[in-house]
């Protein structure tokens, strides 16, 4: 017994004990009950009996600071506190942390060593709970490789040797309860590595943390935010979006406005808004102007401003940036409240190498994969996470069902789905290893992704799930069991480069590229696309979408105006990064706000009242979305007109009568009496025209209902002729009179 002993207390005090509770607090031995507590700070400690007040004296056996008391006149264990006298004479009492049982069970631990607790979030990392009657906060990590870890936070002096946790068998899991923390506590945990080194780590499954630079972690709760989306979240659960308008809002939140710092140290003078401003700024903005979505860019915690949260350390905590955890909950619930959906970017490919993350967490490449040909992306300098170990798996799917959990968010878009699922992306000969069979393709990453999706599917069956995946690896939103990855969505990333190449192009130039306007519809189908213009296309010398169109100031707006007619006329969801919407003239700077004293300018109002127009339309004109995902409902009327640079087509609702006529002239050249073939032998209205003078345009307008004749023309039975303006959109409606008009036809 006493050489058993005698090998704790040399682990314990030597850093190196994984069972610190089998040492420390109440324990019967030799048919006595025996007290040791440790702690270097102690000049004494007293033992007290709770329920009696009874006091009994410690004994130091350790110069180092363990000290042992045996209770002779007791024969059962009691609940006590321990009364510590500090070395610079102060004394406060605790209720001694290894006196309690585990706050994981073991059946958790099973399913997470097995990648298939889904909540493990609510074991894992700090949650402030009550055990045995007593308040505090339960803490558990996972680090499989470490010779010791300790809890250190603002409540122990940030001392390793106070509170050591325990591995739970071999589940590589560490555990401990300390009581007596409250909300708003700091804490990591410092690790000894294999290789005796001292690693001081922020939590993984942290639920907050500190404002960067500082990187604590943050002891917190987040049940006690009550929700207020009860329709919504009814709503969502009985309806998808497939057949629904789908028209996303692209947002940073630190960049889309900003407000006077009175902080010195500064650097612009201007600070972010918080997520409280936010929901009374931004949420009726974005309801005004017609979206349907808000997408965040990553608002999981980041250190670094610059990879716009592209490079997450903390996944389970909401940036501190912009408020706290409630905050977020509130920004989300009043989105809801106003009839947006909020989608998180999320990123499951890579993490950074910041010594305070989950990089080389306990000495070992634990969250990461050992081989730097498979562990590294080395354009981003960024480790990839191992896929192929079940613990990782399950952080990063238990991630994304915490944010809908948790957060009532109503999508995920992956980003750099194709970082995962290929071995050799952005590698040379060599920098890479082939899978077993040898392939390119990480078939850990195929799995986990399946996985991924049939998982957050079985919790939430209609939420987004969306692929930022730019390759054309097959099926990618087809589900599972067909063969697919099972996303919902996928970012269309060849029409996005094709689009802007094309209206990148002086006009003279078009007529030779009509193809990278028409292309898309040879696999417009072949996915659930959603059509971007993101964050990605207006940063680093790209331009903006203003400064990306040709000619002068008139010509770039007109330009404009057209090229997002086209966008939400072609098949597919929308999105449109901030900005966008009333023409920024810069590119996107992730320090600074929008520039929004542009709206002072006439052409820039006009721009954002066109926008809103647009996008209102789209929501309200089923043609536009709803056989997004079918050529059912569309129909190519001409794209050959290669002179003129003129392409129309036809778009249908469910109810073929639901059609809309889309026209697009993507030359500076006016058309009075343009003849084109029209499907019915009927009239038809002009519903809306980008060159409308209240958008900035020149007013070629048609405003008498159009009349087809008994002209066939492009494949159609019909023709007509109509004015179409110079860089312009024009669409048009059939004018069925009435219900016995759309019989006839």
């Amino acid at each position: 017994m006493y050489s058993e002993i005698n090998a704790r207390i040399k682990d314990l005090i030597n850093g190196n004990s994984k069972n610190p509770h089998a040492l420390l607090g109440m324990h019967t031995e030799n048919n006595k009950i025996v007290v040791r507590a440790y702690n270097v700070h102690s000049e004494s400690i007293v033992v007290r009996d709770i329920h009696t007040g009874k006091t009994y004296e410690m004994n130091r056996i350790i110069d180092e600071g363990l000290f042992e008391c045996v209770i002779t006149d007791r024969e059962t264990h009691f609940k006590y506190e321990l009364i510590h006298t500090t070395k610079e004479g102060h004394t406060y009492s605790v209720i001694d942390p290894y006196c309690f049982w585990p706050t994981i069970s073991d059946y958790d631990l099973y399913l997470f060593n097995q990648g298939n607790n889904h909540r493990i979030y609510e074991k894992m990392g700090s949650h402030l709970c009550e055990a045995e009657g007593v308040k505090g906060a339960s803490f558990c990590v996972w680090a499989p490789s470490a010779k010791r870890v300790s809890v250190v936070g603002s409540f122990n002096r940030w001392d390793g040797r106070i509170h050591p946790m325990r591995m739970m068998g071999s589940s590589g899991v560490w555990e401990l309860f300390i009581p007596g923390l409250t909300k708003g506590d700091l804490y990591k945990y410092e690790i000894k590595t294999p290789s005796d080194e001292i690693y001081t780590k922020s939590d993984p499954y942290a639920l907050y943390a500190e404002t960067p630079p500082d990187t604590a972690s943050v002891v917190y709760d987040l049940d006690n935010y009550e929700w207020q989306d009860a329709n919504w979240m009814d709503k969502r659960t009985n309806e998808g979006v497939f057949d629904k308008p789908v028209n996303i809002y692209e947002v940073h939140l630190g960049s889309w406005r900003q407000e006077p710092d009175d902080n010195p140290e500064s650097e612009t003078g201007y600070k972010p808004y918080s997520y409280r401003r936010l929901a009374e700024t931004l949420v009726p903005y974005a309801k005004k102007m017609g979206y349907t979505h808000l997408e965040l860019l990553p608002v999981m915690e980041h250190p670094f401003d610059g990879s716009w949260g592209y490079q997450v350390t903390g996944y389970y905590a909401p940036t501190s940036r912009y408020g706290t955890p409630e905050d977020f909950k509130y920004f989300i619930d009043t989105c809801h409240k106003n009839g947006l959906g909020v989608i998180l970017d999320w990123v499951p490919a890579h993490f950074p190498k910041d010594g305070h993350g989950l990089a080389r967490f306990d000495g070992t490449a634990l969250y990461e994969y050992e081989d730097k040909r498979i562990g590294e992306h080395l354009e981003w300098g960024t480790h990839v996470f191992n896929y192929g170990r079940t613990e990782v798996k399950n952080f990063l799917i238990a991630n994304a069902v915490y944010w809908f959990d948790k957060y009532h968010i109503d999508g995920l878009r992956v980003d750099a789905v194709a970082s995962m699922l290929y071995l050799d992306y952005c590698r040379k000969p060599g920098e890479w290893v082939p899978n077993k069979y040898g392939g390119r393709e990480n078939l850990d990453a195929v799995e986990l992704i399946k996985n991924l999706n049939l998982v957050v599917y079985q919790y939430y069956p209609n939420v987004m799930m969306i692929a930022e995946e730019s390759t054309s690896w097959p099926l990618v939103t087809r589900p599972v069991h067909e063969g697919g990855l099972g996303f919902s969505h996928k970012w269309n990333m060849g029409w996005m480069n094709d689009f802007l190449k094309y209206v990148s192009l002086d006009p003279i130039y078009r007529k030779h590229n009509m193809n990278l306007l028409t292309f898309s519809f040879m696999y417009a189908w072949s996915e659930n696309f959603i059509l971007v213009l993101s964050h990605d296309e207006v940063v680093h010398g790209k331009a903006s979408m203003l400064n990306k169109m040709p000619g002068d100031y008139w010509q770039k707006f007109a330009g404009l105006r057209c090229a997002y007619g086209y966008f939400y006329a072609h098949p597919g969801k929308k999105l449109l990064f901030m900005g966008g919407e009333f023409g920024q003239f810069i590119e996107w700077k992730y320090k600074e706000s929008l520039d929004w004293h542009l709206l002072n300018y006439p052409m820039h109002e006009k721009m954002s009242i066109y926008v809103s127009d647009l996008n209102h339309l789209y929501k309200t004109e089923p043609a536009f979305y709803e056989l997004d995902t079918s050529n059912e409902g569309f129909e190519l009327i001409d794209c050959k007109d290669v002179d003129n640079s003129i392409i129309s087509f036809i778009r249908k609702g469910k109810d073929w009568h639901d059609m809309l006529i889309f026209v697009f002239n993507f030359t500076p050249r006016t058309h009075e009496s343009y003849r084109m073939g029209a499907p019915l032998k009927m009239k038809y209205i002009e519903i809306f025209n980008s060159d409308a003078e209240k958008y900035g345009g020149s007013n070629v307008l048609n405003t008498e209902p159009i009349v087809s004749e008994d002209i066939p023309m492009h494949d159609k039975p019909y023709s007509m002729t109509l004015r179409i303006p110079p860089l312009g959109a024009v669409i048009l409606r059939p004018l069925f009179d009435n219900q016995k008009d759309k019989e006839e036809v």
